[in-house]
């Protein structure tokens, strides 16, 4: 699966220059909030998916929950992605050949490694190893970008009602 991210960055740049400007903030000063809560973001993914609840009965979330969190993550991948220079038109999804669970941990690995060593080859690294999710958990392109830029769509709304 590939996912173009040349549309979905630019709707992220306005958001991210809102949110800096409305919050007066620069944003190299918070690199590792956005890290942070990219994995905090990774971690409700895996939750609504309960691909790692091995003493639990319960299905996992509906997809639409899930495509909706997933679509959290794409925000703060893009938001680091912008700081890095990041100019690739499309990511292509990098899947461990195993389940589930060792995607995510693939994905928490890279993050972390990411913001130790935050250069765009490991940010894009990172993030193919986020879409490789999307294709274990049977999300298409089309399914991101419309959660993505519903949830963009949100993002500012909760600017504009001071969130």
């Amino acid at each position: 699966m590939k996912l173009n991210i040349e549309k979905l960055r630019q709707q992220q740049a306005t958001l991210d220059a809102r949110i800096f400007k409305q919050h007066d903030l620069l944003r190299h000063d918070t690199i590792l909030d956005r890290m942070l809560a990219l994995l905090v973001e990774l971690g409700e993914l895996a939750n609504e998916t309960r691909c790692f609840k091995y003493w639990s009965v319960r299905p996992a979330s509906e997809m639409d929950v899930i495509a909706q969190e997933f679509s959290d993550g794409i925000h703060f991948l893009l938001s680091l992605g912008i700081d890095l220079e990041d100019t690739q038109q499309e990511i292509e999804a990098l899947e461990v050949t195993s389940n589930l669970t060792d995607q995510f941990l693939a994905c928490f690995e890279a993050v972390i490694d990411l913001s130790r060593h935050y250069d765009l080859n490991r940010y894009q690294t990172a993030f193919a190893y986020y879409l490789g999710l999307a294709s274990k958990i049977g999300l298409d392109s089309e399914t991101i970008t419309n959660h993505y830029l519903k949830k963009n769509e949100t993002n500012h709304q909760r600017q504009d009602e001071n969130y």
